[in-house]
């Protein structure tokens, strides 16, 4: 175990409490994009519901705690949790949380959950090397990055094609307003089950921080406290909305109806309740861009603009890799290792300059 002063503990997972509270602010977009764009709710009124609904997951994840394994997933899936010390765990905050903002100021829905996954990946293997992964728990992650848009797509046209089959016989006008009453309902399960897998991102890092320190007495679980405490910095950050992301995907990606609106919410319900059960920290991000997709392919699939749609892919793709850099940059600034990793590439160009130096006199 990695004793550590109080005041440091305190101010590590104030960080991380932090992170969770931007996690909410980037994210914001992914359960009320739809309802904005289709002017179910006010943009204002959107955020209040959505934030309502991210901290009322916590007394759901009471009543059914297997709903929780995604916090273990974190705390001890990705590296493994006897490896873990408090740099590693700062490193993994500061290598997110420099993503999140980095897209939240250009407006790209990006993964806070892969950002948050690259930095683990990132600290710990700067810390420990390649050894310290935990492969399964990795794997699972990354097959995850793959399949979770894929199958909120195919799951939203789905349900697009059983819905219009059900009110065949519905007038134009009485199936929008009830699609519009629907669409609601389907929303704040979206936030329920936004909060539920993302809150227990924070949870399982600040778990495996006191984990490390010895605050846990050699016994992974997550105290309570610091569910409620993840619970409400993240309805928090919701509260705060999320502008620049809301209208890329309320709009941008592709123009939706109360029932296209409607599909793609519940699409990503499922998909996040699924995922909080099955353990897998799955980006709610993704999952929503696949099922917003889904539910705009539905109709025709000109109605996608594809190129906004790519831009988005593009981040998933990179995000992991970037947070990991700089989760392993920060690790070592405050490790020690930053000047020591400085100084040999200071000798590196030093030598090559010299080398070229000499050849030209030559």
């Amino acid at each position: 175990m990695h004793q550590l002063a109080l005041p440091l503990l305190i101010g590590l997972i104030a960080v991380a409490l932090a992170f969770d509270f931007l996690n909410g602010l980037h994210d914001a977009a992914n359960s009320i994009a739809t309802v904005v764009g289709t002017r179910v709710i006010s943009p204002v009124g959107a955020v209040a519901f959505a934030a309502f609904f991210n901290f009322a997951a916590y007394f759901l994840a009471l009543r059914w705690p297997s709903l929780h394994n995604v916090a273990d997933t974190i705390g001890k899936g990705l590296i493994d949790k006897d490896l873990v010390t408090p740099a590693v765990v700062f490193g993994a905050l500061i290598g997110a949380m420099f993503w999140n903002v980095v897209t939240w100021m250009k407006g790209i829905p990006s993964s806070s959950s892969h950002a948050l996954v690259g930095g683990i990946v990132g600290a710990g293997v700067a810390h420990a090397g390649f050894p310290s992964i935990q492969w399964i728990g990795l794997n699972k992650t990354l097959i995850a990055i793959v399949l979770s848009p894929l199958l909120g797509l195919l799951l939203t046209m789905a349900i697009m094609l059983i819905t219009s089959w059900l009110g065949v016989r519905a007038s134009a006008r009485g199936a929008e307003r009830t699609f519009r009453g629907l669409h609601l309902v389907s929303s704040g399960t979206l936030s329920l089950s936004h909060g539920l897998n993302d809150a227990q991102k924070t949870m399982g890092l600040i778990t495996v921080l006191l984990y490390s320190t010895g605050y846990l007495n050699g016994h992974f679980a997550v105290p309570n406290w610091v569910a409620l405490s993840c619970y409400i910095a993240m309805g928090f950050g919701t509260l705060t909305g999320g502008w620049r992301v809301i209208e890329t995907m309320g709009t941008r990606i592709t123009k939706l109806s109360q029932h296209q609106a409607f599909s793609a919410s519940a699409g990503g319900s499922i998909m996040l309740f699924a995922a909080s059960w099955l353990g897998i920290p799955v980006s709610t991000t993704h999952t929503m861009t696949g099922c917003v997709i889904g539910a705009g392919a539905a109709r025709r699939a000109s109605a996608v603009r594809w190129g906004v749609a790519g831009d988005v892919a593009i981040a998933w793709v990179i995000t992991i890799p970037a947070s990991a850099l700089v989760a392993a940059l920060f690790y070592w600034l405050i490790s020690g290792l930053f000047i020591r990793v400085l100084v040999v590439l200071a000798a590196i160009a030093f030598i090559a300059y010299s080398a070229k130096a000499w050849r030209i006199q030559s």
